[in-house]
């Protein structure tokens, strides 16, 4: 695989379980697939996936959307208005990672708590919550929860975590949200069935060209009443496709033959890191390796993130500065045994000889 400009080929890309390519079978299904106008609601594959999904989550009704952004934007956006808060970790993708699109396009207001790995607590959120305060402060309206938690390295969220603080929310009338852009690497992890994850949320958002390997899309699911208003809300804010039956074949395809093999990753992503580990303690957390994220404390070891991540590059690994002393590596079905073994060769090197 060529590397970006100046850098000589990859051959671990970790950067992220985004740069996944279609292989030839998903690609098959996309050419072939049936198509229709989905801003009219004709597009016969669309909605084969938006019923596929749902369904898998437990809800009445989905939304394909271009990206996993925009579908955790149309669910807040559907239970939060204008002046409003949502409350959720401070790592969270949608308050980090999202450009502030809540309070850009929705006029949303957010308030965090501080977790460990991104961790959901009920009590963090139960505590932060605002309700019956009439006009003197921000009402709270949704919570917030990731799962898998993307920087907080991987993290699974406890089942019943969520359900307490969901049966909190019901008796204040808060709204809650998943962000499940890596559900299935929850699902496939913990053995949790996806309806029991799915069933505690009045929406969930779900990716396709993350670990499933599909190149774009994501869906939102809910009752058939908030998918109707989502739909609206995707054509204000952009979102609306034509013939998208060609993506969405890719995302079905994905489902059937990609949902089991994250296993695989998760094995590779735990064998780096112990091998990791074992090279430079304090470097590797094994207790926090619990899907296929690696989150490696490089100070620890002498150096700098980017420096880090510039010399695995020079070396043909890509990999992702993710903050202050840590760089993060992500596996996925592009990154086979082989691939694996030169990661754990480059990364361990530059491990034991710090700059």
């Amino acid at each position: 695989m060529p590397g970006p400009s100046g850098v000589g080929a990859i051959r671990a890309d970790l950067l992220s379980d985004t740069v996944t390519r279609p292989g030839v079978a998903m690609r098959e299904a996309m050419a072939f697939a049936e198509v229709g106008d989905d801003v009219f609601g004709e597009d016969p594959t669309v909605r084969s996936l938006e019923e596929r999904v749902a369904d898998l989550l437990g809800h009445e009704a989905g939304l394909f959307t271009p990206s996993g952004s925009m579908a955790n934007q149309l669910g807040v956006r559907l239970h939060v208005r204008p002046g409003e808060e949502l409350i959720g970790d401070s790592l969270a993708h949608v308050v980090r990672a999202e450009l502030g699109a809540a309070a850009v396009l929705s006029g949303i207001s957010s308030r965090t708590w501080i977790s460990e790995r991104g961790r959901f607590r009920a009590d963090d959120a139960a505590a932060l919550m605002v309700t019956g305060a009439g006009p003197y402060q921000v009402g709270t309206a949704l919570v917030l929860v990731e799962n898998t938690h993307n920087f907080g390295g991987g993290t699974v969220q406890s089942l019943g975590e969520i359900r307490q603080v969901r049966a909190v929310t019901r008796e204040r009338g808060v709204a809650m949200h998943l962000d499940g852009a890596r559900l299935w690497n929850a699902h496939v992890a913990s053995g949790v069935p996806l309806r029991d994850y799915g069933r505690e949320f009045d929406t969930v958002s779900v990716c396709l060209s993350k670990g499933l390997g599909a190149p774009v899309g994501s869906v939102l699911v809910g009752s058939a009443a908030h998918m109707a208003e989502a739909r609206i809300w995707r054509k204000r804010f952009g979102g609306g496709m034509r013939q998208a039956g060609m993506l969405a074949a890719a995302g079905l395809w994905a489902l059937e033959h990609h949902i089991d093999r994250l296993a695989v990753d998760h094995a590779r992503a735990r064998r780096a890191a112990k091998a990791l580990a074992e090279v430079a303690a304090g470097t590797v957390d094994l207790d926090a390796v619990e899907t296929n994220i690696v989150m490696v404390d490089v100070v620890a070891a002498g150096w700098l993130p980017a420096g880090y991540v510039a010399a695995a590059l020079d070396r043909g690994v890509r990999t992702y500065a993710a903050g202050p002393g840590r760089v993060r590596l992500v596996w996925h079905l592009d990154v086979d045994d082989e691939a694996t073994d030169h990661a754990i060769d480059v990364l361990a090197e530059l491990l034991r000889t710090p700059r």
